[in-house]
C-alpha cells in the first residue's frame, strides 16, 4: 500500500496540473462582454451591435398602431327602432264594433303575438295580407296596418311592438363575463355600452385587446385606450362580432439577473428599466452593468433608422448595448423600448470569472497537496 502511494506521486502531480488548466475554462451563464462584441459585423461577425443612445432608443422605438379606421369612426349610430328580418313583432288591434273583424265574440281587442319578420322582410296580418315590415319603424308599420284594416273595420286602433331578433344583434366572445348574442338596443348601441352589458372584461385593461369585426373590415384597440378616449367608443352595427382577448407578451431574461425565465409583460409597452425590474433586477454579486444586451431581429425600416442606411432587409439581427455606468445610462434605459419576444442578456463582471478560476484552482491544488502529503506520510512510515 505504501509503495503504491509513493509510485502515484508523479501521477498526482500530473493530474493536478491538468485540473488546474481545466479550471480556466469553467462553466458560466453565457458569453462575456468582449465575446459578444467580437460577434459584431464590424468585427467580421453577423450581428449589428449598437450602443444605445437617446437617438438610437428613439429610432428603434416601434409604436404599434391601435385604434379604429375611419370606416368605424365615421359610422353613425344605427336606429334601433328599424325593423329587420328576424325581429319578432307583437300587434294589438282594438275595434269599435261588437262583432269585429279580428276579435272573437264579446271581445274588442285582438293580440297578434310572436309574428316573426321573414328573410324577405315581410309579415302576414289577417285581412291585411303580406306587408313589407323590414326597413320601417314600428310607428310606420302601425300606420300601414291601420290603413289596410281601416278599409274593412271602422276606425281600428293599432299598436306595434318590436323585439329585436338575431338580425339586429351582435356577438360578444372572449374574456368577458357574459359571452353570447346580444341585441342592439337604444342603451347598447356603442361599444363600451355593449361591453358593460356583457359584464365587462375579465382581464387587466392594459393587457386586454378589443377587436370589432364588421364584414371584411376589422379594427382593434386596447381596453385602456378605449376607456380613456371617447373617440374609440364606436357605434355598433347588426352582425358585428366583438372579440375580447388578453394580449400575451413576454421577453426572456438570461445571464446575471435574479430571474432567468420567460417574463410576461406587466402592461402593453415597457422600457428596459421596467423589464429589468420585472426580472428581479441585476444580480448584485455577478452582473456587469456595462454589458446589458437586448437581442432582437428588426424589420428593414427600423434597421435603416438605427443604422442610418437604406435598403436593409427584414429580420436584421441586432444586439443593443446599454451601459448603466455611463452618465445618463439609466435615463437611456428608461427610454429604450422592450418588445415582445426580446432576449435581455446581462453579462457577468470580469472578476466573477477570475473568482471561479481561483476557487477551482485552490480546490484543485488543495486536493493534490492532500494526496501528496498522504504519499509522503506513507513513505516515511
Amino acid at each position: 500500500m505504501i509503495l503504491q502511494l509513493t509510485r502515484l506521486r508523479p501521477a498526482i502531480l500530473s493530474a493536478s496540473l491538468i485540473l488546474l488548466t481545466a479550471a480556466c475554462d469553467l462553466p458560466r451563464s453565457g458569453p462575456n462582454l468582449d465575446e459578444v462584441l467580437s460577434g459584431a459585423k464590424t468585427e467580421g461577425g453577423e450581428v449589428n451591435v449598437v450602443l444605445v443612445s437617446q437617438d438610437i432608443a428613439k429610432a428603434a422605438h416601434q409604436h404599434e398602431a391601435r385604434g379604429f379606421s375611419k370606416h368605424f369612426l365615421n359610422a353613425a349610430r344605427p336606429s334601433t327602432e328599424t325593423i329587420k328580418p328576424g325581429d319578432v313583432l307583437s300587434i294589438t288591434v282594438w275595434e269599435n264594433v261588437d262583432n269585429g273583424l279580428l276579435a272573437t265574440a264579446g271581445q274588442k281587442v285582438t293580440l297578434l303575438d310572436g309574428i316573426q319578420v321573414d328573410e324577405a322582410g315581410r309579415i302576414f296580418v289577417p285581412y291585411a295580407g303580406r306587408i313589407e315590415a323590414s326597413g320601417r319603424s314600428p310607428e310606420q308599420l302601425r300606420q300601414q296596418v291601420t290603413r289596410l284594416l281601416g278599409d274593412q273595420t271602422p276606425d281600428p286602433q293599432v299598436e306595434v311592438r318590436r323585439k329585436p331578433g338575431d338580425g339586429t344583434s351582435v356577438r360578444v366572445i372572449g374574456k368577458v363575463a357574459l359571452q353570447g348574442v346580444k341585441p342592439l338596443q337604444p342603451s347598447t348601441r356603442s361599444l363600451t355600452a355593449l361591453l358593460a352589458a356583457s359584464g365587462g372584461a375579465t382581464t387587466d385593461p392594459d393587457l386586454t385587446r378589443v377587436t370589432v369585426r364588421r364584414g371584411s373590415q376589422e379594427g382593434s384597440v386596447l381596453m385602456s385606450d378605449l376607456l380613456g378616449n371617447g373617440a374609440y367608443d364606436i357605434a355598433l352595427r347588426p352582425n358585428d362580432t366583438i372579440v375580447v382577448e388578453e394580449e400575451k407578451r413576454s421577453f426572456t431574461a438570461l445571464g446575471a439577473t435574479t430571474t432567468q425565465a420567460l417574463v410576461p409583460f406587466p402592461k402593453a409597452e415597457i422600457t428596459l428599466v421596467e423589464a429589468l425590474a420585472q426580472a428581479g433586477g441585476l444580480s448584485g454579486n455577478t452582473a456587469d452593468p456595462t454589458g446589458i444586451f437586448v437581442f432582437r431581429r428588426e424589420p428593414g425600416r427600423v434597421a435603416d433608422r438605427v443604422l442610418g442606411v437604406q435598403g436593409s432587409a427584414d429580420g436584421q439581427p441586432f444586439a443593443y448595448v446599454v451601459d448603466l455606468t455611463q452618465p445618463g445610462g439609466f435615463f437611456i434605459a428608461r427610454e429604450f423600448q422592450v418588445q415582445d419576444g426580446d432576449t435581455i442578456y446581462i453579462t457577468e463582471a470580469p472578476f466573477v470569472g477570475w473568482a471561479r478560476v481561483i476557487e477551482a484552482t485552490s480546490s484543485t491544488l488543495n486536493f493534490g497537496t492532500t494526496l501528496i502529503n498522504l504519499a509522503d506520510l506513507a513513505q516515511d512510515s
